[in-house]
């Protein structure tokens, strides 16, 4: 018998080895040959040793990674002896072991009767996974099969306990052991989208709770596989860390140009897998609550309303996207195959609200969204700096994107940073995670710069060549003229884009290698980024740039000597004064509207489509929303009402312009001109538009308590926390005739109204006023004076700054 066994093993492990060396023998067939020739030799071997043990009642099973048939070269091999009594089981146990250790094969191996199999399932949760998965390979059918069906049923009728833990055991592998996609030496099993993910969603899948999408899952899984079978066999142990000097080897076996070329297709593949993950802890949640919330209407005998119906609530978010059951949607009436703007819509109503983007919207916006023109309509152009000014929430609704190919469909040059690796240890993200990352930072410093538009775009932008041969500032300077065109940016906004990705190095280099206190290293800076507003913005870029690459690359000492060469720089630069908005000429419709708003002491308003200009004279021939004039006899807290009405139609408010004429020389009025969009739906009409402005002028319409209502009916989601707001005085040289207050914060409804109350109640006059919108970034001016029609003196101009501030947060 002994000879007999040893012929056997020698058969086994020669013709394994040939499996193993055999050329053009790879991936799934490999694995599944191997998993044969393990079964056959393991088979044969348990059945002898039964039989000279004299055991009766017995069963061998393969669970984890060999009950899947997926055997790599050196993994382990996970086994179960099952028995029905004690009887010579410890014969035939050691019959069977002692032969595989004897090969030198990795063993895991337990001998159990089929209650403590169960027993031990109940208890530990990684013993009950491997079960899920077990593969009957000799002995008494009926035993593998009873058990296997037990775990099953047990699995399905806990899911909802256990479930939950698994995913908090997949939370605190990932946070152990980090995201496979960006580590330079990732855990092709324990890394966040590894396959030990992988086996969990079988695992969700199992239970009949929920189901992982399955597009490239397999495939991604697979590339997984093929790559630790080859760094198996590359560094002849079972290890499942890629480690850098074993890289090139393994690319070679797999065929492919280099490390870097390995390393993308595995963040690729890891990328799948950890947005199925996501995607598929969600909908497990989802069930769950849902399973919790039935009884409990019952119980409390609610009525049955739509939600007890089967029917979901649906709160609107923008123009096409709701929410639903914790995820952004399309809404019924969407249209993508007609709005080629709705997926960057959604993407941005999602990431302000804090919201996923639905699976099922994502695809079907894949599927029919139609093409945007190039240049890009100013809408869309907005919405992507939305997006990018969420903060965190970016982040997943971006990779939502990503998984299902719009974003290079968006901005194809996007394609080259895709899971590219940075082979410096500074950087902890691939190239273009780390430009989304930088993003992420530049949306806290959007309250810093007058154009918080251009610092995020920037910030997504600024290594976009580094998928490029060459210094990538320099090839990112050509690839961002182009992608900031593209989207629908004018001459001289492409212009400073390009000026700060290919400087984007510019400050930190300067700041940390040159001597600050020679008079030639401040004015080579200052030469090169050209003005003030250019420096804040890089200046911001920066930060945000070093905080992005990781701990090494930002400190209180490099903060510190930035700081120091930014104010150097500053005071060598020459400040340009905001243009006043009196300055303006009236066209001829103002004027009409002025003159008939003097003459009849009444409200006076008019309608029309919206063309935004283009930079340096240019026409840009584009619809953006309406434009709304309106002109009235001028009066204190005229920007509070006419804004509050606007809040109550709940139209958006893009810009805005308000000055006091006086036509006729019977007292001023005051023309106030908005360009503003519909939230969701169709404009109000202008009879209503012009009633509620002269109902709110002359004090009878209560928009405090309106919109309260409205509120209280329609409460908003709270979506994401911005940064807080900013109101500071500009320097005394912008202008020589008011103060100028600068408000900068995100974007709200009502924000406007609010701001205007708040001035009211500083007993301060508004003069004329530009407003703004940059994405979710109100950047705005008031020209204000005091009773006496001047400007205000300086402690009483910063304390009006200060109680605004105040209000607004």
């Amino acid at each position: 018998m002994t000879d007999s066994v040893e012929a056997q093993d020698s058969s086994y492990a020669a013709a394994r080895l040939r499996l193993l060396n055999e050329e053009g023998q790879s991936g799934p067939p490999r694995r599944a040959a191997l998993a044969a020739l393990t079964d056959q030799w393991l088979a044969s071997l348990a059945t002898g040793a039964a039989q000279a043990a004299g055991t009766k009642g017995w069963a061998l099973l393969a669970v984890g990674g060999y009950g899947r048939g997926e055997l790599s070269p050196r993994s382990d091999l996970d086994l179960v002896l099952l028995h029905d009594s004690e009887k010579s089981v410890a014969q035939l146990a050691d019959r069977l072991w002692y032969p595989v250790w004897d090969l030198g094969l990795a063993l895991d191996h337990s001998v159990r009767t089929p209650a403590e199999a169960m027993k031990t399932a109940t208890e530990d949760l990684k013993v009950q996974l491997g079960l899920l998965d077990a593969r009957h390979l000799a002995g008494d059918p009926a035993l593998s099969s009873g058990l296997r069906s037990a775990v099953l049923a047990d699995w399905r009728n806990q899911a909802a306990k256990r479930l939950p833990a698994l995913h908090e055991m997949c939370l605190e592998r990932a946070e152990r052991q980090g995201e496979l996609s960006y580590l330079l030496e990732p855990d092709l099993k324990e890394s966040r989208g590894g396959l030990r993910d992988v086996t969990a969603l079988r695992a969700v899948a199992a239970s009949w709770l929920a189901d992982a999408p399955r597009e490239g899952l397999t495939e991604a899984k697979t590339r997984l596989l093929d790559a630790r079978d080859a760094l198996h066999l590359a560094t002849g142990r079972a290890t499942d860390r890629l480690a850098l000097q074993e890289q090139d080897q393994v690319a070679a076996a797999l065929g492919l140009l280099d490390a870097d070329t390995l390393l993308r297709e595995v963040y690729e593949a890891a990328r799948r897998i950890a947005y199925a993950g996501d995607v598929t802890w969600r909908e497990v949640g989802r069930v769950l609550r849902s399973r919790e919330q039935r009884p409990r209407r019952r119980l409390l005998g609610r009525s049955r309303g739509a939600a007890d119906a089967g029917t979901p609530e649906r709160v609107p978010l923008a123009d096409g996207v709701v929410e639903q059951e914790g995820e952004a949607v399309l809404a019924l009436a969407a249209k993508p195959d007609r709005d080629p703007v709705l997926p960057l819509r959604a993407a941005a109503a999602a990431a302000q609200a804090g919201l996923p983007l639905s699976l099922h919207a994502v695809r079907r916006l894949a599927a029919a969204a139609k093409p945007l023109p190039v240049p890009w309509p100013a809408e869309a152009r907005e919405q992507l700096v939305t997006l990018l000014g969420a903060g965190e929430s970016t982040v997943p609704v971006w990779e939502a994107l990503e998984a299902e190919g719009l974003v290079t469909r968006l901005i194809p040059d996007w394609e080259r940073v895709r899971c590219r690796p940075q082979r410096n240890a500074v950087h902890r993200f691939t190239v273009d995670r780390h430009l989304v990352e930088t993003a992420v930072m530049a949306a806290g410093f959007t309250r810093r710069v007058g154009r918080p538009d251009l610092l995020l775009t920037a910030a997504l932008l600024h290594d976009i060549g580094k998928g490029w041969p060459g210094d990538h500032s320099e090839a990112g300077e050509v690839i961002a003229r182009d992608v900031a065109a593209r989207i629908g940016f004018g001459r001289a906004d492409v212009e400073t884009l390009a000026l700060l990705v290919r400087h984007h190095l510019l400050l930190i280099d300067t700041a940390t290698r040159r001597d600050l206190d020679d008079p030639e290293t401040v004015r080579t800076v200052a030469e090169t980024v050209r003005d003030t507003s250019t420096l804040e913005l890089l200046a911001a870029l920066t930060e945000a740039d070093a905080l992005a690459t990781g701990p090494a690359a930002w400190s209180t000492w490099r903060a510190s000597l930035l700081a120091d060469l930014v104010d150097r720089v500053a005071g060598a630069l020459d400040s340009g004064a905001l243009p006043e908005a009196a300055e303006r000429e009236s066209t001829a419709e103002e004027e009409r509207l002025v003159v008939e708003a003097a003459r009849t002491g009444g409200v006076v308003l008019a309608l029309r489509a919206h063309t935004e200009p283009e930079a340096e004279g240019e026409e840009r021939n584009e619809a953006l929303g309406v434009e709304l004039l309106v002109a009235v006899p001028d009066r204190p807290g005229l920007l509070a009402q006419a804004a509050g009405v606007l809040a109550l139609h709940r139209l958006t408010v893009r810009a805005a312009d308000l000055r006091a004429v006086d036509p006729i020389g019977e007292g001023p009025v005051a023309l106030l001109s908005w360009r503003v969009s519909a939230e969701y739906g169709a404009l109000p009409e202008a009879a209503r538009l012009r009633a509620d402005l002269g109902r709110a002028f002359d004090g009878t319409l209560d928009i405090e308590s309106r919109l309260a209502e409205r509120e209280a009916a329609y409460p908003r989601r709270r979506g994401i926390t911005p940064p807080p707001p900013r109101v500071t005085v500009a320097p005394g040289h912008t202008s020589h005739t008011a103060t100028v207050l600068e408000v900068r914060a995100h974007d709200a409804p009502g924000l406007l109204h609010r701001i205007g109350l708040a001035l009211t109640a500083t007993a301060v006059t508004v003069r004329s006023a530009r407003i703004s919108t940059l994405g979710a970034n109100a950047v705005d001016a008031f020209y204000v004076v005091g009773k006496d029609g001047s400007p205000l003196p300086d402690a009483r101009a910063a304390e009006v700054a200060r109680q605004v501030e105040s209000a607004l947060r």
